[in-house]
Parts: structure tokens; sequence; C-alpha cells
């Protein structure tokens, strides 16, 4: 999706590999990053890939499992270094229990998509509205926009996808004026109850150190590490 979502932007398939080519947020590696099934495949795929990223001048990173030890090694040699290593996170829905009536006032799971990206950059630290820009033409198809409300205005939200029985949690966002009332978590809590009435099993996501203690509480577990092997451009030449 974010490899159809904004102006130029592309997605890269080969045999196991899918890469989102994204021109309008080229400094984000987020953004512009690449999934594989093997280690064989992220190596014939990765010139193209490469070239690809090259060409708009992107920062781009490659998912990969804690346990993949030779394409860490690949992608070392390649000039990529570990930039973020966040938690796959797991629950059965079985565990979720929707907040009391009242627990969040306002919410709502018809949310406006185009309201996902605008929330993320002002939640995070990046000083850019590469968000904003990344998102610009998201389609809602296929999503579940979930959105919160503090005296009206917009002030957390989160995406939920659901995929073979899976409820899958992206771009969870709380503005900094919005925090310390469990906006993300309660909302969070009535996107999973939901998924559970939609006959769904489970739920997974990607936590960063600090959203970790609100998804543990919600009953989510650590299934391993995804690691961020980032590559930014090509340096120039030392003049000789």
């Amino acid at each position: 999706m974010v490899g159809r979502a904004s102006p130029g932007a592309r997605v890269i398939e080969r045999d196991g590999v899918t890469a989102a080519v994204v021109p309008a947020a080229a400094e984000r590696a987020v953004l512009n990053s690449l999934m594989y099934d093997d280690a064989a495949g992220l190596a014939a795929a990765y010139d193209e890939v490469a070239d690809a990223y090259e060409e708009i001048g992107a920062v781009w990173t490659v998912w990969v499992p804690s346990t993949d030890e030779g394409a860490r090694a690949a992608l070392h040699r390649a000039g990529h270094v570990l930039d973020a290593a966040p938690a796959v996170m797991a629950v059965d829905l079985k565990e979720i229990e929707r907040p009391p009536a009242g627990a969040l006032e306002d919410w709502t799971a018809d949310g406006d998509v185009r309201q996902v990206g605008p929330l993320n950059d002002r939640s995070y630290t990046f000083g850019t509205d590469s968000f904003t820009r990344a998102y610009a033409g998201l389609s809602p198809d296929g999503l579940t926009t979930y959105v919160a409300r503090v005296d009206g205005r917009a002030a957390g939200c989160l995406l939920i996808i659901d995929h073979d029985g899976n409820a899958d949690v992206e771009m969870v966002a709380v503005v900094p004026e919005a925090r310390g009332h469990g906006i993300a978590g309660k909302l969070l809590a009535h996107a999973l109850a939901d998924a559970a009435e939609r006959g769904l099993e489970t739920s997974t996501l990607l936590s960063t150190r600090l959203g970790r203690p609100v998804y543990e509480r919600l009953g989510y577990r650590e299934f391993g590490t995804l690691h961020m092997w980032e590559r930014k451009l090509r340096a120039d030449p030392p003049p000789t």
C-alpha cells in the first residue's frame, strides 16, 4: 500500500522480494524498505532494488529476521548499518476485553485515512512531513482507520489490516499534547475487540521500546525481532 500511495511511488516484486520505492519521502528508510522470504531471493534482487533507490536518492532499509546471519553479513558488506530492531509482537484475540463505556469518550472506527499521515508526523520527532507526503493517496480499501479525538480534534490514530485471520496493527500515533491518558491503548483495545467480532483470531504488530509497555498491557508478547539494516546514499569518492 505504501508503494502505491504517493506520486511516483511504485512496488518492486521479485521472487520472494517486495520493495516500496517512495520518491515523495526519499529521506525516510522506514517508507523506502524491502522485505524478503529468503536470503537467496534477496541476493538475486538486490542490485535492481539498490539501483531503484539510488535513482530517487533514497535512504532505504531491509527488514531482516534476527536469526538470518547470512543476510546481515551480506548487507553489512554492501554498506548497510543496523538502525533499529523493533520487536515482533502478537496476541490471541480471545484475551482481549473491550474498554468500559466512556473509557475513551470520542473515537471512531470510520476515521479519515487522510488524517493518519499528519497525526504520525506530529507524533514523532523526525521534524518532517514525510508521512503526510508518503500517504497522500493512501487508499482506504482494506483498511480500518481508527481515530480518537480530544476536544473535537483528532489526537490519535491507528490502522488495522485484516489478513488470513490476523489483525495487523500499523501507524499507531498520539500527538504529544494528548499523551498520558491511555489513548493509544484504549483505542487499540476497541480495534482488537472489533477484530475479534469480525472473526479474526490473532493480532500482530512491530513495537519500539517506547510502545512495548502499551502493547504488553493488552496481552501482546514478543516473538523475536526484525532488524532494520539501513543504507544511505553512496558517498562521493574523495578527491584525488
